[in-house]
This record gives structure tokens, C-alpha cells and sequence, in this order.
């Protein structure tokens, strides 16, 4: 619904956000959120996730390197606001080399 919030927190999850302004968030190794509502934010933070957004909805993911024994590091975090050009609509997105690129 409206404002509503969805997260998947184990790897492989995935998580939808379809209200406006709606929040999604992965957080687990290759975990995927979206956000497909009017406004809506999706989140993730795990290693090797990925993000799709509407246009006007706001994507953010992180990018890792290897695991180091205790972790993946994070090497960078990366936003943007869909807007239909430089980032795609309904569109996957990763973060390589410290920018988005599509999956």
C-alpha cells in the first residue's frame, strides 16, 4: 500500500515496493529490490544486489569486493532517480567500477 515497506534480509531475497511512495530493501548477498510505485525508493546493500525502479523512483546500491574472510568490503555505494534516459525504467541495475550498469 501507500508508504508501505517490504525488505528481504536473506540471500537470494527479493523485495517490491508497488505503493507511492513505497520503500524496498535487500540486504542479503544477491538480493534484489524494486520499487514500482509512484515515488518509491529500493535499496540494496548486499553483495552482488541489484535495483529497478519506476521512473521518478529513486534507486541505491552497493557495491563489494571479495570476501575477505569476515566480509565483502564495501568499495562503493552508488543513487540515482530513474528518469528514463541515463537510468532506465523497470530496468535491473548492479553497481561495477563504482557506477551503475544494467543486468
Amino acid at each position: 500500500g501507500d508508504q508501505g515497506a517490504a525488505s528481504a534480509t536473506g540471500d537470494q531475497g527479493a523485495a517490491s515496493a508497488t505503493g507511492t511512495r513505497g520503500a524496498a530493501s535487500a540486504t542479503g548477498d544477491q538480493g534484489a529490490a524494486s520499487a514500482t510505485g509512484v515515488g518509491g525508493m529500493a535499496v540494496s546493500s548486499g553483495y552482488e544486489g541489484r535495483v529497478m525502479g519506476a521512473k521518478g523512483c529513486a534507486i541505491v546500491c552497493c557495491e563489494r569486493g571479495a570476501w575477505n574472510g569476515e566480509t565483502y568490503p564495501l568499495l562503493a555505494v552508488v543513487s540515482a532517480i530513474v528518469d528514463g534516459e541515463r537510468i532506465k525504467a523497470d530496468t535491473w541495475y548492479t553497481v561495477k567500477n563504482g557506477e551503475f550498469v544494467e543486468v
